[in-house]
């Protein structure tokens, strides 16, 4: 594996993401959901951070699950409902590749009528988009290669990595 963002990297710039995005929010009341499993070491990350810019968060998480082994099946379910009526809410994704998953996950979310409705992701891989949708918040862009390490996975493992690192075809 070779490391791509070290574990440095990656603590500032979820600072400087939670910066950001606690400056933007309206109401300094964030409803954040998680997507499960990759996003929860990002998330805990984040909402800790956002925590010291005195905003006021409560969590939901939803099952997302499109890859096999290396590969973006593009199959998706919410296996959580969750109340967002009125809410201003941030949705917090490990990677965009596709943008399948996340296009879907904001169309059923956006039904339940929040207040706003906002995308960060930590990794954005626009070479590999097949619809048009993006983060409106990415802590970094990264080439087409498989990553893990910081909660993403290759067949369950390596998630509890500090850092992100690059699969060659050796591991």
């Amino acid at each position: 594996m070779k490391i791509l963002l070290s574990e440095e990297q990656i603590r500032e710039r979820v600072l400087d993401l939670a910066e950001v995005i606690a400056k933007d929010s309206n109401t300094k009341k964030l409803h954040v959901i998680f997507v499960l499993k990759g996003a929860f070491i990002f998330c805990s990350d984040l909402v800790r951070s956002l925590s010291r810019h005195q905003i006021d968060i409560t969590l939901d998480y939803i099952v997302a699950k499109s890859y096999v082994g290396t590969e973006s099946s593009g199959d998706f379910k919410l296996l959580v409902d969750v109340d967002i009526e009125g809410k201003e809410v941030l949705i917090v994704e490990d990677i965009i590749d596709t943008g399948k998953t996340i296009l879907r996950l904001k169309e059923k979310l956006i039904r339940k009528q929040p207040a706003s409705l906002k995308v960060v992701c930590l990794l954005d891989k626009p070479a590999r988009r097949e619809v048009d949708v993006s983060g409106d918040y990415v802590g970094f862009e990264i080439e087409d290669e498989f990553v893990v390490g910081y909660g993403l996975d290759c067949d369950e493992k390596y998630r509890y990595l500090p850092f992100i690192s690059k699969m060659e075809e050796s591991d």
